[in-house]
């Protein structure tokens, strides 16, 4: 252990830059958003101000949304519709999708915020809703101490090469595929 120690201690002192991350939170299995939205409490714990924007999810009863939407440092954007396979409505799904990045750029200059969670971003690149672009020199532009977590099951390459830290949830087995409802505080 003290040999371990030593090794973590001197990994701890080699990390000196001070700054915002950007988090990509990507893969099939169950969690993302959860993760999201506790790093942002963690974060709110800190007395950081934080925002949210779901791009897909259109509903406000889940319970994150009741959760956090009164509270004085988070500001909560439900901008979809809900899941493209539900809405079939393309063009509104990418007016959604353009109404919601433009808060987004919003909130990606503006260096009060601390976090910024986009829930669901990924979904805009897979169906074509968005250009990758703009997103990632949004990313570097933003303030210096701002971090933005993106979640979603497939991130494109050019967000990966953007990104600080990466992390891949797998689905191993999943209650719905044994018959079990989705339930209010496990799936919303």
């Amino acid at each position: 252990m003290a040999k371990k120690k030593a090794v973590i201690d001197e990994r701890i002192a080699k990390a000196t830059e001070e700054r915002g991350v950007v988090i990509l939170l990507k893969g099939n299995g169950k969690g993302k958003s959860s993760s999201a939205f506790g790093t942002m409490a963690r974060s709110v714990g800190h007395g950081k101000k934080c925002a949210v924007i779901q791009f897909i999810k259109g509903r406000t009863e889940t319970g994150e949304f009741k959760l956090f939407k009164d509270h004085p440092q988070i500001d909560w954007h439900v901008m979809g519709h809900g899941f493209t396979w539900e809405t079939q409505n393309k063009d509104q799904d990418i007016e959604a999708a353009k109404k919601a990045w433009q808060l987004a750029t919003e909130l990606l200059s503006d260096a009060s915020y601390d976090m910024l969670v986009f829930d669901e971003m990924a979904y805009m690149f897979k169906y074509r809703y968005l250009e990758i672009e703009p997103v990632v020199e949004a990313l570097k532009n933003r303030p210096k101490d701002q971090s933005v977590i993106i979640t979603g099951r497939v991130m494109p390459e050019a967000l990966e090469e953007a990104a600080d830290t990466i992390s891949s949830i797998r689905d191993e087995r999943h209650a719905f595929r044994l018959g079990v409802k989705a339930q209010a505080g496990i799936e919303f």
